[in-house]
């Protein structure tokens, strides 16, 4: 079900921890299958939790409790807006419409093509950028309609690497 490469990750995570603490490698064994798979379908979890020891139950807790993991299939870029206090007062409701507007399609959605699925995420820690957004791995922050404008554009011409 796995890769050889990712079983290997999820072992060496696994061995971090006493054998009685094996939950304790969970986070990062659903991270490790997710990028595996490309998202966390019921079985991969199920999976997962057997490599681990523990009740499925303890993955599907985890799994839709944080934004960082995909129940269902992602566009290739992930856009996930910031919607905590600081990202609204400065704007993020203004930002995500844009994105809704500039991509045709709403919050949870992926556009037709597969490229974009735009997310409004709780507290993504950079407050001082507010508003703000997460693309991949990538923050983008002090955001403003013209620069999501210019991020967009440079997605879409295939680069995953924005300034």
């Amino acid at each position: 079900m796995l890769s050889e490469q990712a079983l290997t990750e999820i072992a060496r995570e696994r061995a971090k921890y006493p054998e009685d603490r094996a939950q304790s490698a969970l986070l990062a064994a659903l991270r490790i299958a997710q990028e595996d798979q490309g998202f966390l379908a019921t079985e991969v979890m199920d999976y997962v939790a057997h490599l681990l020891g523990i009740e499925p139950i303890r993955a599907y807790e985890v799994a839709t409790f944080y934004s960082m993991y995909d129940l269902q299939p992602v566009g290739r870029h992930k856009i996930c807006v910031c919607g905590s206090v600081s990202c609204f007062l400065r704007g993020s409701d203004q930002i995500l419409a844009h994105l809704e507007e500039q991509l045709g399609i709403k919050v949870g959605e992926t556009t037709p093509d597969g490229l974009f699925t735009l997310r409004e995420v709780e507290c993504l820690g950079a407050c001082l950028g507010a508003p703000m957004m997460q693309v991949g791995d990538r923050y983008y922050e002090n955001l403003t309609k013209d620069r999501v404008d210019s991020i967009l554009a440079a997605l879409r011409e295939g680069g995953d690497d924005v300034g």
